[in-house]
């Protein structure tokens, strides 16, 4: 899926700047990104809970348009879900609760980290957060670096700070009372338990400008600093052909309604 451009630092923080070709940034996007912008298993699970209330053909009809998406998603989310996708296919990440579930009204963006979830080095499980900011800025690295809610301070926030971790994992831990992946989060729960300190986190920048080593030098660096020995830092740069996080949402929308992968 992707072409390494660069890598940077040594456990326990690295980074690197990963290459998406068009072929298959565009697979990618009608099919798992498209999965996850929209929801696809949480709206199956809908459809299931009230297909027996939809028992005429008018009330299965008002079904089907409470679970239709016809509304263009924000190019920032198509992004996060694209960092999710790879997180998930390439380094061993679980996320088993989107955001958006939780969301009052659509479009808004919620406090905390962008991924809440698991992952799996060997035979255990470990929390994994994850921020995530997309930017088509020319610069290197772009303003979503920087401010009160750059990548630079989310990370240093998630690194330095237990009680932001801790409400993550009680964020996470409600949701698992009645899930299918409780015993994930309670090996999760007693590797954390034991060390509050060990966990993974991951930030990462969607870029479709050519790669630049920039973009993550002097935060790879800077997180190094201070980061305890059990934290695992990993700072990656998703680099998309140039020009395309402009049409990221009609992408996804488009793809869906041509009969997109699901």
């Amino acid at each position: 899926m992707t072409t390494t451009h660069y890598t940077l630092g040594a456990a326990p923080v690295t980074g690197a700047g990963l290459g998406i070709s068009p072929t298959d940034l565009d697979t990618a996007l009608s099919g798992p990104v498209a999965a996850v912008v929209f929801d696809d298993a949480g709206n199956d699970k809908i459809a299931a809970l009230l297909g027996g209330v939809a028992d005429t053909e008018f009330t299965q009809n008002n079904l089907d348009v409470l679970l239709k998406h016809e509304r263009e998603p924000e190019d920032w989310r198509v992004g996060e879900a694209l960092a999710e996708c790879y997180l998930s296919e390439c380094r061993s990440c679980h996320f088993p609760w989107p955001d958006g579930r939780d969301e009052r009204k659509r479009g808004s963006s919620l406090p905390g980290a962008d991924l809440v979830g698991f992952h799996r080095d060997g035979e255990a499980d470990h929390f994994a957060f994850g921020e995530v900011k997309t930017s088509a800025e020319q610069s290197y690295p772009p303003g979503a670096a920087y401010g009160r809610h750059g990548l630079k301070q989310q990370m240093e926030d998630l690194r330095d700070r237990r009680e932001i971790r801790d409400d993550l994992v009680k964020y996470l831990a409600h949701r698992a009372v009645n899930a299918t992946w409780k015993d994930r989060f309670q090996s999760a729960a007693g590797v954390y338990l034991r060390d509050p300190g060990d966990v993974r986190i991951f930030g990462l920048l969607v870029r479709d400008v050519p790669p630049n080593e920039d973009d993550l030098r002097a935060r790879v660096n800077g997180l190094a600093q201070y980061c305890p020995a059990s934290t695992v830092i990993e700072l990656l740069a998703l680099y998309l052909p140039q020009g395309r996080i402009a049409t990221l949402g009609v992408q996804v929308v488009t793809s869906r309604r041509n009969g997109g992968a699901r």
